[in-house]
């Protein structure tokens, strides 16, 4: 087993993330005296009672099996209890794993506890299946076959985002709710943040906090920009909570354990500050009459900050988390007036190319600009251009050019799986019909 504890201690320690963080083994470590994690997608921790195990969280649909033959290793006692910490794929996938385990080993059924919302996200999922399967194909896409791609098995769709056998919980809670199994209390608390559905335990007797993808490892997922709402002020709340708790062991559902409460304080704290900053920051500027733009251009997060490793921009990034604050307190316009009823985007493209004297010129310029590391620019243009003449192979082989220099440049797996799937509708689009 991987000594998990004293590798998130160097890190953290040392600011220097020499080895991943973020890890997909699907090995078993045990961390404290009858609490193990499995490192997947997202991982499972898992805790030993005298009656038996109380997993938090199932892994994907595609690490489920594996998840569970792990914990195996590491126990036989057959799991009571199974809580969501949030109703996303990677957490509640997996539950049918869990199931068939305790019908292969004769013990009733795990019971299912979680944020009463769940129920309602899971009812979304079902509505929205086809969406979900086509962002979550555009965002990990092009990683390939690997644990990380919660896209369906086949390219056809046939398979659902959400397979039918996933477990519904059979307990649900509102604000807070304390299990007794075992003898040991769990004490549950909701809070939004990733979601409106998320819940962090406190376990007193290991002074333990599980806190589902409260922290991830990186900077916070509070600015998806293909998702639904974000709550980055209550995200740090609810973070603030956790820190006033002192606890000695934070186990996130993605990244390394942590141990030591001065360690863990600093760590919660910095993560808390920073969402509190962000949104304090735009909300001066919103309160000040400033658009979107401007505050987008305008508020940032220091380099220096996002280098610590847990704060890297490797998932999500404090631009898409701006948006997301003006989303929820200002709403969907940006303060820009052609855009609250704008004209259709191949209407515009059109004019804009007839201005420039022809598509050529827009590719010529958007060439110009990529080649001078202004993508920002040079994809506008670009994107007027095959706008403009959608059948265009030559503006479609720039476009796809562009996209993949973009994808090559951003840090974020937000940013470069757009930018992917841009460039490959593109290639698509410039490759011999067979």
């Amino acid at each position: 087993m991987a000594d998990l504890l004293s590798l998130s201690a160097r890190i953290i320690d040392s600011g220097v993330v020499d080895e991943p963080v973020n890890r997909v083994t699907q090995e078993v470590s045990e961390v404290a005296d009858g609490i193990a994690v499995v490192e997947s997608f997202s991982h499972c921790v898992a805790l030993s009672t005298p009656d038996g195990l109380v997993a938090f969280d199932s892994s994907s649909p595609f690490t489920g099996t594996r998840v569970v033959s792990s914990l195996r290793t590491w126990s036989p006692q057959p799991v009571r209890t199974l809580v969501y910490t949030h109703g996303h794929l990677d957490h509640v996938g997996g539950s049918p794993a869990f199931m068939a385990d305790a019908e292969a080993g004769g013990h009733p059924r795990p019971e299912v506890v979680a944020h009463w919302r769940v129920h309602r996200r899971l009812d979304r999922y079902r509505r929205t299946d086809g969406w979900n399967r086509i962002i979550n194909d555009r965002q990990f896409g092009w990683l390939g076959t690997s644990d990380l791609r919660l896209t369906s098995a086949t390219a056809q769709g046939t398979a659902r985002f959400l397979p039918v056998d996933v477990a519904e919980p059979d307990l649900t809670y509102r604000g807070s709710h304390t299990l007794a199994v075992g003898g040991v209390d769990i004490e549950l608390h909701h809070g939004r943040g990733e979601t409106d559905d998320h819940t962090w335990a406190w376990i007193p007797s290991h002074r333990a906090v599980c806190c589902g993808d409260y922290l991830i490892w990186n900077f916070p997922n509070a600015g998806n920009p293909q998702k639904v709402q974000r709550y980055p002020a209550e995200w740090a709340a609810s973070l603030r909570a956790m820190a006033a708790l002192r606890p000695e062991l934070l186990l996130p559902a993605h990244g390394l354990p942590i141990g030591g409460a001065e360690r863990i304080q600093t760590v919660l704290l910095d993560v808390a500050q920073v969402l509190d900053d962000l949104v304090d920051r735009c909300l001066e500027m919103m309160n000040s009459g400033a658009t979107l733009d401007q505050i987008i251009h305008s508020v940032s997060v220091p380099t220096e900050t996002l280098a610590r490793p847990y704060l890297r921009p490797l998932y999500d990034e404090p631009e898409f988390v701006v948006r997301n604050i003006w989303r929820l307190y200002g709403g969907w316009w940006d303060a820009n007036p052609a855009r609250l009823k704008p004209p259709a985007d191949a209407a515009l493209a059109a004019e804009v190319a007839a201005l420039a004297g022809g598509v050529e010129t827009l590719l010529t310029r958007a060439g110009d600009l990529a080649d001078n590391g202004d993508l920002r620019l040079a994809s506008q243009l670009v994107e007027w251009a095959t706008q403009a003449a959608p059948d265009s192979v030559e503006a479609h082989r720039a476009r796809a050019a562009i996209y993949r220099q973009r994808h090559l440049a951003e840090s974020s797996l937000m940013a470069k799986g757009i930018f992917a799937g841009a460039a490959r509708l593109s290639e698509a689009r410039t490759s011999p019909a067979e």
